[in-house]
């Protein structure tokens, strides 16, 4: 099965003959980016990456080798999701404005180059979910291949593990702001709050964290296998993060879950 969803997969970018890829460095568009440089050729292929306030130095660099790895050519632009009207205000629609403005971006590099289309790492799996940025893409015309070829997250990781991406089992990522609180204000200090908190948290060898933000409240996910690596060093912990400037630090007992903000949201909000 999951054969022929790649078969499918490279019917579709076929068909579209030359891409720009938003390139984010994660799972889904370094497969993406993989798929599209193996169909197309890479003179047909050009993975854009969005360097902002909320995209951390880290998976810049990541995203940087990753295209080398590939044979890709990368192109890095520079962003502000904080200039974007409507983002910082942090409501259930700021994915919509920062996809939105994301794609207004991409549109001059893809004339520029000559390109037909924009394609981005959107996955069979975010249909069930709450994607505010999956109706910025319908707006503007920009295709997601792989939800198109009905391929879910493990599926991708299979198939990146089968291609030699180191990828395959790399923890997923979102942007910083998805770790604040809807209604509190995203600000530049804030992020760079919790950049640093998750960072440090990785140093202690732990594969999956969140540092979700309320307030003055750091509130850790991590996968149930590494809760008492956190308990065990939970005294270094909460030192570090209150030097970041958080006042309270807490274990979320339900461990990781992707998307666990929207939570907050009314079910006829997330529709």
């Amino acid at each position: 099965m999951v054969n022929e969803k790649y078969a499918a997969l490279q019917a579709i970018l076929r068909e579209m003959e030359t891409v720009v890829v938003a390139f984010s460095g994660g799972v889904d568009s370094t497969f993406l980016l993989k798929a599209a440089v193996d169909t197309l050729g890479a003179d047909r292929v050009l993975a854009v990456t969005a360097d902002s306030e909320t995209y951390p130095t880290s998976e810049l660099e990541e995203a940087r080798e990753l295209a080398k790895q590939i044979g890709a050519r990368h192109q890095v632009i520079e962003t502000s999701e904080l200039a974007i009207p409507g983002y910082t205000e942090n409501d259930k629609n700021r994915c919509y404005f920062c996809k939105s403005s994301l794609f207004d971006h991409l549109i001059p590099v893809m004339d520029q180059y000559g390109f037909n289309n924009i394609i981005y790492g959107v996955i069979a799996d975010d249909l069930n979910e709450f994607r505010p940025g999956m109706k910025a893409a319908k707006e503007k015309g920009i295709r997601g291949p792989l939800q198109e070829a009905d391929l879910f997250k493990e599926e991708i990781r299979e198939l990146s593990r089968h291609f030699g991406l180191s990828t395959w089992n790399k923890p997923s990522f979102a942007c910083l702001s998805s770790r604040i609180a809807y209604g509190e204000t995203i600000t530049k200090e804030k992020l760079t709050k919790v950049e640093k908190a998750e960072a440090y948290l990785k140093s202690l060898s732990i594969r999956q964290v969140r540092v979700r933000t309320h307030g003055d409240i750091a509130r850790i996910e991590v996968e149930q296998a590494d809760m008492a690596l956190v308990l065990a060093h939970h005294e270094d912990i909460t030192k570090k993060l209150q030097q970041f400037g958080y006042k309270y630090i807490a274990l979320d007992l339900a461990g990781y879950q992707s998307g666990s903000m929207n939570k907050a949201l009314k079910k006829e909000e997330t529709i």
